[in-house]
């Protein structure tokens, strides 16, 4: 999703390749040669090849021209604060939390079930959460400022996940969430990914 969003953003042509990560064509041999880690998503630009949602972010910002309503930094400063909530947002809210409730909770049969683990996660993402985002959308609409970026497709999809867990979110990310859903480059990337025929 993340890499969809970003590309349309940018108004790439590019071709997509369905893979679903659950039906067992991320562990074919031909996927595995270009991610051996057997997961989505790969992003392969001439002979480059990037298999993580960050690194293909970053790597579309910094090698494409913006458009003028899409946020890229453009000094060290706001690089720093791009890179610093970029990290927070992978590692404490997604890595962390989200996916130790998909584990133990969707994808129990593979890993086990913890409700336990499960409820612990869920507070810790909420403590992260407050800790960090409501403050920065008292005062800007977008996590970087006026318009959105990478950031705000991370922390976006994490919304979006955890809501989908029934985490309870204040109205300030409500309200931040359907200004993401708005965008046009949104919802052709949601279209690609998640509804079928």
């Amino acid at each position: 999703m993340r890499a969809h969003w970003v590309l349309h953003e940018f108004g790439l042509e590019y071709q997509s390749i369905p893979i679903g990560p659950r039906t067992g064509e991320t562990q074919t041999a031909e996927y595995l040669q270009i991610n051996p880690k057997g997961k989505v998503p790969a992003l392969q630009h001439g002979d480059l090849t990037l298999t993580e949602s960050v690194a293909i972010l970053s790597y579309i910002t910094q090698n494409f021209n913006a458009p003028s309503d899409f946020f890229v930094p453009n000094d060290r400063y706001q690089k720093a604060r791009s890179d610093e909530l970029t990290a927070f947002i992978a590692m404490e809210l997604d890595a962390h939390p989200l996916y130790t409730i998909r584990r133990h909770g969707d994808l129990h049969k593979i890993y086990g079930s913890a409700p336990a683990v499960v409820d612990s996660a869920k507070e810790y993402f909420l403590k992260q959460f407050h800790a960090v985002v409501p403050d920065i959308l008292k005062s800007q609409p977008y996590m970087m400022g006026n318009i959105p970026g990478t950031v705000d497709i991370l922390l976006l999809t994490c919304i979006d996940w955890a809501l989908n867990y029934k985490i309870e979110l204040p109205s300030i990310a409500l309200n931040y969430q359907q200004r993401l859903h708005d965008r046009n480059a949104y919802q052709t990337a949601y279209n690609l990914c998640y509804m079928t025929d």
